[in-house]
Formats: structure tokens, C-alpha cells, sequence
């Protein structure tokens, strides 16, 4: 990644008159990994791998949507149709079909490689998702590249990487981390074009490699997760267009060839899903779930202003910071790299604050624009000093309230007080501790790094220790491992009353979801077979089974906690009779 603009381009930065803790041994450390871009670059990955592998291994599958795709991507790999996507015998044409082939390709590589039940491992599954955060982090220093300094372009991907939102999303096996890095790489790529116009610089000649960035990573967003990339740089488009009036830069991204390609990269499929299923895909994708999200989706409803209310946990630990940016940015507004950024921030945020369907991944492609500009002013050393640096002591209230409700969550869940997350929890707060109470205008590097270590900290707690031990969030689990261990051969599974997507994921493509009567059915059609009955659906199973005559077995039952549903659930599992 070569630096692009030696000079910072948001506003004219300058270094602090006074040295930034020069003993600190974080500030020093941040010294000798700016020295070059191969330093700079390789931290941010030890990083990004510090943050996001706590957990990756251990958590089990989440319901509901990293379940389906997964089951989705086991399905394509069973058939080897890798033009249709399916959930059992349902089409499932949300979404397109590009994480459906990273996954497929990561299940195909870990089964060359002679990993045993590759296929069942859901972090086989999460492997795109991380390396698509990992790659939206560089991705973000090489964006800031354009804006600010090495150090402080550092510092934006450290925000990213350390951000509670990617933290989720890099360990779920759906689009988002991808989608992430394609928008951060497209618009990378058009903030050069841009800024590169604003100073007129090679008019005649410019690079091929902006817009060879641009359209592939829009082509590949659009494979991910339908058009949704094309609003956030349509809508920077735009925006900067009306402020400027004139959008003649775009020219710089080569928008005739760079449409071709576009199409030759996404056109296949698209043909081949049309020919194979007719217009049911766009039906779905484009009026079933894209269109729908304008009305409160999947009782995902709520009013404007609940991005900016989570904001603050999401970004977290950046926000604070971002807040004291703020004002800055605001006097900055002007000035053409606070204003490409603000143009990719602002209206597609208020995009998502207007529409109905909200869910917190939705804004994520928008928090590099918000760690750039919050980089630049920390930077330029121009955080408010006002009311809004009471803020800091929120990088001490988020481990101490995460730490609180992960000791509850496994005491109330598990009976155990998860003493092994102790020591993390006690030097997540000290290190929190020490954010908010060094900071000031001249600490503010150093705060923010003590920030990162507690976020490092609390990743560990939450994701590392503290979720893999509440199993009764994820009873999918229990229910696999008592069919794993029976004696017959090739055991049938139906479910009644849990119907959950992990539970399909783990035991099966056949395992058949129904009610108690139908499980009934089903157990009486020979041996081997197993009826998963949540509590609620027993009283029907009995009554089919009295009227048919069925005899069955009694086995064992799980109990645990439907987060999906948010209610108990208590499972029992019967088997037909003579099997064991």
C-alpha cells in the first residue's frame, strides 16, 4: 500500500507542539509500527487477529441468520449446485450468491486439507467473514491514507478493528464483514479520484488503479448483498455533486469501461439464476426483502434516531472519541477531505435512519468515514474540550457494565461465576480506568490506545470465555451431540415445536421440522428415527401417537433458552422403539 498523499489532506493537520507522552510504552510501540507501511500493515492484522479470534472457534452456531446462510452453503456443497441457493427444500433468495461461494470455497479447502467434519464446523463457515473484516481494517488505513498521516490512518483502522459491531460481525458467517471491505475499498478508491480533481493533478493521465478498485469491489459488493453498495456511493455521489456542482471528476474512474466490467463480472450468475428460476429471484431479493425493509421487517421496526442511540455501544471504543471530534469536523465541513467523507457518512445515514426496518449492522459500511474523520481531529489536535471530554469516561463504563452482565449472564444461565474471565475483566477496567483518567488534549493518543487494550480485554471476556459457556443459549448443540451418540446407523431426526435453523445446520439437510402429530408420523415409519419434541408440542405428539398406536422410547431432554424466540424451552427426545 503505497501512501498515496504524503501531505494530510484533512484540512492541514499538523503535529502537537508537545510531544504525545513520549514514555508511554503504547505511544512508543504505535512510533515503531508507523516507521513503514509493511509495519503499519502487519500490526494491523496482529491486531485485527487479537480482536476477532477470541471465540471465532468455540462459539457455537448463532440462530437465526448466520444458521441459514450456513445451512444454505452445506446444502450447495452437498448437491454441488452452486447456482441455486436453498434452505432444505426452500429457495432462499434474499440475497445473492457471492458469501455462498466464499463459504462453499472455505468448506471445499477445509475438506481438501483433511479437516475431519469440515462441513459441521461453523467457523469454516466464518472464515470469509473474517477475513472481510480483516481486509475492511486495511482497507480503512489505506482510505485514510488519503486524508491524514501514516499514524493517524493507523489509528482509523485501530477504531475500526476494535469496534463492538465488527468485533460481532467478523464471527457470524453472513454478508457484512465482506460487504464492509467492498464499500471501504470502493470508496477508497473514488475519495483519490476526487481529491485527486479537487488539486488537479494528471488530468490527462489518470491511474487505471482507482477505478479497477472501484468497479470490482462494486461488483463484488453487488454479488455479496444486491445493490446496496451502489447507495453509499451513489448517494456520496450525489451529495458532492450539489456542493460542488460540477461531477466531472468521475471521469477518473473510467465509468464506460468500468460499467463492462462491472456487468461481465456480475451478469453470469444473474443469467443463470433468471434461467434456472425465473424472476422468483428478484421477486424475492428486490421486493421480498430489500423493498420490504421501507415497512418494519420481521418485527425489526423502530423510529428514527436508534443508529445514533447505538452508536455509542457499536462504535465503541471510538465513539467518545468520534463526539469530541465533532466539532471539528463540523468547522472542517469546507474542506475537500472532511467533505468526501461527510458526503459518504451523512446522507446514507439518514437513509437508514428514515427507513422503518433497522437493524445495528445496517450502518457499519459508514464507521470508517466516521474513523477517518475522527483520526484527522485527533491528529490535528483539535478535540473539543468542552462539555463532550466528560465522554471519556465512558471507555471505563462499557467494561465495567459488559464485565457486570457477563458474570450475570453466566451465573443466572450456568450456576458458574466464570472466574477464568477475571483476570481479563479486572485489567480490561484498569485499562479503561486509565483511558478516562489520562485524558486530556495533549494525552488524548494515549487514552485512546489504553481504550483499545480494554476493548482487547473485554473481547477476550465476552467472546473468548464467557459465551462458549452459556450452552443453554445454544441447545441446537445438546440435541446434535445425543444423536451422535446413539448405536444405530444413519439416525432421522424430526423437530416439533423447535425449529430453529442451527438445529438443521447440525443434525442435518433431512432433519424434517413439523408438529407433535407429524413427529409422530414420522417415528412410526421405522427405526433409527428420533422425535425432537420442545414441551409445548408434547401434548400433541402424545395424542397422534395413542391414535395410531405408536410405541416409542423415552430419552433424554435438554433444556435451555430460545434467545430467538426469547422464551425456555425444554426438548425431549423420544425414539421409536427397538432403537437404542
Amino acid at each position: 500500500m503505497a501512501e498515496t498523499y504524503p501531505t494530510p489532506r484533512f484540512g492541514a493537520p499538523r503535529e502537537p507542539k508537545t510531544p504525545v507522552n513520549p514514555g508511554s510504552r503504547l505511544v512508543l510501540m504505535l512510533d515503531l509500527v508507523t516507521a513503514s507501511h509493511a509495519r503499519a500493515v502487519a500490526f494491523l492484522v496482529l491486531c485485527a487477529l487479537l480482536l476477532f479470534l477470541p471465540g471465532f472457534f468455540t462459539i457455537p452456531p448463532v440462530d437465526r441468520d448466520e444458521a441459514r446462510f450456513a445451512q444454505a452453503t452445506k446444502q450447495m456443497v452437498e448437491s454441488g449446485d452452486y447456482v441455486d441457493i436453498r434452505f432444505q427444500e426452500d429457495v432462499r433468495y434474499k440475497k445473492p450468491v457471492g458469501i455462498y461461494w466464499l463459504q462453499s470455497a472455505a468448506v471445499e479447502v477445509a475438506t481438501a486439507l483433511k479437516l475431519p467434519k469440515a462441513e459441521l464446523r461453523i467457523w469454516v463457515y466464518r472464515l470469509p467473514s473474517l477475513l472481510g473484516a480483516i481486509g475492511a481494517v486495511l482497507m480503512t488505513y489505506w482510505a485514510a491514507l488519503g486524508f491524514v498521516t501514516r499514524r493517524a490512518a493507523v489509528l482509523a483502522g485501530l477504531l475500526m478493528c476494535s469496534s463492538v459491531l465488527l468485533g460481532v460481525e467478523a464471527r457470524l458467517a453472513k454478508t457484512d464483514a465482506m460487504l464492509l471491505f467492498c464499500v471501504v475499498a470502493a470508496m477508497g478508491a473514488m475519495a483519490r479520484a476526487y481529491l485527486s480533481w479537487q488539486r488537479a493533478e494528471d488530468e490527462t493521465h489518470p491511474p487505471w488503479s482507482w477505478p479497477a478498485i472501484f468497479w470490482t469491489a462494486l461488483a463484488v459488493g453487488i454479488l455479496i448483498k444486491g445493490p446496496l453498495i451502489l447507495m453509499f456511493a451513489g448517494l456520496t455521489i450525489v451529495a458532492l455533486a450539489i456542493q460542488d456542482r460540477d461531477a466531472s471528476w468521475l471521469w477518473k474512474l473510467r465509468p464506460l469501461w468500468g460499467l463492462m466490467w462491472l456487468l461481465v463480472l456480475v451478469l453470469p450468475w444473474f443469467i443463470a439464476i433468471f434461467w434456472r428460476a425465473g424472476d422468483a429471484f428478484f421477486a424475492d431479493s428486490v421486493g421480498g426483502d430489500m423493498l420490504s425493509k421501507i415497512g418494519a421487517q420481521e418485527s425489526h421496526g423502530a423510529p428514527p434516531g436508534l443508529y445514533l442511540a447505538l452508536f455509542w455501544i457499536t462504535f465503541w471504543p471510538g465513539a467518545p472519541l468520534a463526539a469530541m471530534a465533532a466539532p471539528a469536523v463540523w468547522r472542517a465541513r469546507r474542506e475537500p477531505g472532511a467533505q468526501f467523507l461527510l458526503a459518504w457518512l451523512i446522507p446514507s445515514w439518514i437513509v437508514f435512519e428514515a427507513v422503518l426496518t433497522k437493524l445495528p449492522h445496517y450502518v457499519l459500511p459508514l464507521y470508517p468515514a466516521i474513523a477517518i474523520l475522527t483520526a484527522g481531529a485527533l491528529e490535528r489536535n483539535v478535540l473539543s474540550r468542552s462539555w463532550l471530554a466528560r465522554g471519556s469516561a465512558w471507555w471505563f463504563a462499557i467494561p465495567a457494565g459488559g464485565s457486570i452482565i457477563a458474570v450475570v449472564g453466566a451465573v443466572v444461565l450456568t450456576r458458574q461465576p466464570a472466574f477464568a474471565a477475571w483476570p481479563f475483566i479486572a485489567a480490561s477496567l484498569i485499562f479503561g480506568l486509565f483511558a478516562w483518567w489520562l485524558f486530556d488534549s495533549n494525552r488524548a493518543e494515549r487514552s485512546v490506545l489504553n481504550a483499545l487494550v480494554a476493548a482487547l480485554m473485554l473481547a477476550v471476556v465476552v467472546y473468548g470465555i464467557v459465551l462458549p459457556s452459556l450452552t443453554p443459549l445454544f441447545p441446537s448443540i445438546e440435541v446434535a451431540r445425543a444423536l451422535r451418540n446413539v448405536t444405530c446407523v444413519g439416525p432421522k431426526a424430526a423437530s416439533a415445536g423447535y425449529h430453529e435453523p442451527s438445529l438443521v445446520f447440525l443434525t442435518g439437510t433431512q432433519t424434517l421440522l413439523t408438529d407433535g402429530s407429524g413427529a409422530a408420523d414420522f417415528l412410526r415409519q421405522g427405526s433409527c428415527r428420533f422425535a425432537l419434541i420442545e414441551q409445548r408440542s408434547e401434548r400433541s405428539f402424545v395424542q397422534r401417537a395413542e391414535a395410531i398406536g405408536l410405541r416409542y422410547k423415552v430419552g433424554a431432554r435438554i433444556d435451555g433458552y430460545n434467545f430467538s424466540q426469547g422464551r425456555a424451552i425444554s426438548i425431549s427426545i423420544f425414539r421409536s422403539e427397538g432403537t437404542e
